[in-house]
């Protein structure tokens, strides 16, 4: 997770089933709810989590090359799918500009909604030339890229009657050179703001990520589990929480046992931790809502957000001092944005409060917006029911 601060945006995602005649599909079929393996394209040998050899029948899918209109620094892909027992999806990008590739395939995640029969993981030391992959987020290097493709490839285990399915995916694509740069000091960088939410506060229930103890397994405990609390409490917002049989396996149950299932089923065995911020979007995912990474350029679209109902998971970096209530050091920090106070001030629920009851803060906007917008770019996720509608897009869509 990069810190490049950016203001040319565009989103573009793909539904299933619907949207997949506008691709290439490979062994693959339209089933009720999503895109599934039909005849299967193939086979290939992968190791097991026991490091035994096992073979799994795949095929694939590849989304037609998405032009964005300007130079792209960076892309982060997201999806939503099911993987029953043994089943897995492999995610991949490159980069396009005018009507050719101009980087190779590279891998920005391995995942499953389980670990026991394949460690989720993004694929770290896909390096070159052109671009590299940071966990992710693909960064563009030395190729120029205007356009990005995605191609995703379900895979079983071979001869299992079961499949994947595959039911949204898309990236965000960010730019660059001809970019205005942020304030670097939070105190130079004036507000923005509409006003269509100011006052408006989402009652986004209260979680602390330091009530839990240390888990070695999955990144350390708590204090590292900001990016799965932050989608607890939103999957919680909307009823949508996975059920008490879901997380019995967590013993002892603790002060929140289903934070430490998010956790869990977040983790990203090769970035050692819960942030992966696709991996995130994905858990959600499977509790029956939308849910994508995108990135907004300012608070004034995030309000948008909220005047719809929607709260958003945004990520921040910064010191202690530069946003007062927020008096500690991160290189990068998840938090939710619940609503603004009558004078737009930014309400958040932090989940680095000490207990439950001091989640909720309010803070200066112009210097929550500059920490936000540099310490990720105005990453943000969007995680509603399908039911619930995005807000309109402004005139530069994110989404």
């Amino acid at each position: 997770m990069t810190t490049a601060t950016l203001r040319n945006i565009a989103y573009r995602g793909f539904r299933f089933p619907g949207d997949e005649t506008g691709g290439v599909t490979v062994g693959l079929r339209a089933g009720a709810y999503g895109l599934v393996l039909a005849g299967p394209a193939g086979d290939r040998v992968r190791p097991g989590p026991d490091g035994d050899d096992r073979r799994y029948e795949w095929g694939h899918w590849t989304a037609p090359p998405t032009p964005c209109g300007f130079r792209v620094a960076e892309v982060v892909p997201s999806w939503t799918a099911d993987t029953p027992d043994g089943c897995w999806i492999e995610v991949e990008l490159r980069g396009w500009h005018d009507d050719t590739p101009t980087t190779g395939w590279y891998v920005l995640g391995r995942w499953s909604a389980d670990d026991r029969s394949l460690r989720r993981t993004s694929v770290p030391g896909q390096r070159d030339g052109g671009a590299r992959v940071s966990t992710d987020t693909l960064v563009v290097d030395d190729a120029t890229v205007t356009g990005w493709q995605v191609r995703v490839t379900l895979l079983r285990p071979a001869g299992s009657p079961l499949t994947p399915t595959l039911r949204t995916v898309g990236a965000v694509a960010s730019g660059r050179d001809d970019a205005e740069p942020h304030p670097t000091s939070p105190a130079q960088r004036p507000p923005s703001g509409t006003g269509t939410a100011w006052g408006v506060v989402l009652e986004v229930p209260r979680y602390s990520q330091r009530r839990h103890g240390a888990y070695p397994r999955w990144g350390g405990g708590g204090d590292s589990w900001c990016s799965p609390t932050c989608t607890s409490m939103v999957l919680e917002f909307w009823g949508a929480a996975p059920s008490p049989e879901r997380y019995a396996w967590v013993d002892p149950p603790g002060p929140r046992p289903v934070v430490v299932h998010a956790a869990r089923h977040c983790f990203d065995h090769a970035y050692a931790g819960a942030g992966n911020w696709s991996f995130n979007t994905a858990y959600a995912g499977l509790h029956g809502v939308d849910a994508f990474v995108t990135r907004l350029r300012s608070l004034a679209e995030a309000e948008a957000f909220i005047a719809a109902g929607i709260p958003l998971v945004v990520s921040a970096a910064f010191t202690r001092g530069e946003v007062p209530g927020l008096d500690y050091d991160t290189k990068g920090h998840l938090i939710v944005l619940v609503g603004f106070s009558a004078d737009g001030d930014p309400v958040l629920n932090d989940p680095y409060a000490p207990d439950d009851e001091a989640v909720r803060r309010t803070v200066d906007r112009a210097r929550f917006e500059a920490v936000w917008q540099r310490g990720s770019g105005g990453m943000a996720y969007v995680i509603r029911p399908p039911g619930v509608p995005l807000p309109s897009a402004p005139a530069q869509p994110n989404w």
